[in-house]
């Protein structure tokens, strides 16, 4: 797999978050790939920082779908999703099957969050979410919102997404996200899911 080399770098800062928190992660980061910096990354930080957003934004929708019996996985939607990303990338000049494997990554790595919490809240009453966001009202919208954003940093970062390095500088900018958004173990396993369709095909 193309992303089999870079998968460590994830784990690293998992592993380090964990033991000493999120301030150790510039640290694995340079140890790692010490030219994975976001000044090196050549716009993939910019992705890899709506994808952590996009990732928080999964804690809200497990809020507003918890003990309410609706699915995590809502297949009519995803796809309805991916088909609306396709037409918006041939607008942009993307390789829209490229980018619907970009997105159809980001919508597995909400599930896994989602998931997650709901095995958190399950085991601990405690942690359950106090209020109910509106899924239509605040959390699409801001879904749309990042939809947007991202497939322009698609755009912004073809050439280097094309680029054998490709691989490297993304799991460096994604360490990066992960100090920056303060990610917990959970959510660097979502972030992890979200990247393997980034490199290759613009």
């Amino acid at each position: 797999m193309r992303n089999r080399r870079t998968r460590p770098v994830l784990a690293a800062a998992s592993a380090a978050l964990l033991l000493f928190g999120p301030a150790v992660i510039p640290a694995v980061a340079q140890s790692r790939h010490p030219a994975s910096t976001p000044s090196a990354a050549d716009g993939l930080s910019l992705l890899t920082d709506l994808f952590a957003e996009r990732l928080l934004i999964a804690d809200k929708v497990a809020a507003a779908k918890y003990g309410t019996g609706r699915p995590i996985d809502d297949p009519a939607r995803e796809q309805k999703i991916l088909d609306d990303v396709a037409a918006r990338a041939v607008a942009l000049g993307l390789n829209p099957d490229a980018a619907a494997a970009v997105f159809r990554d980001q919508i597995e790595a909400n599930k896994l969050v989602q998931r997650g919490l709901y095995t958190r809240w399950d085991t601990d009453p405690d942690a359950r979410p106090t209020q109910r966001p509106d899924l239509d009202k605040e959390v699409r919208p801001a879904l749309d919102r990042i939809t947007k954003q991202i497939l322009n940093a698609l755009v912004a970062a073809q050439d280097v997404r094309s680029s054998q390095s490709c691989e490297l500088r993304l799991y460096g900018a994604a360490v990066w996200s992960a100090y920056g958004h303060e990610l917990d173990n959970l959510h660097l396993k979502g972030l992890e899911r979200a990247l393997p369709s980034v490199c290759g095909r613009s």
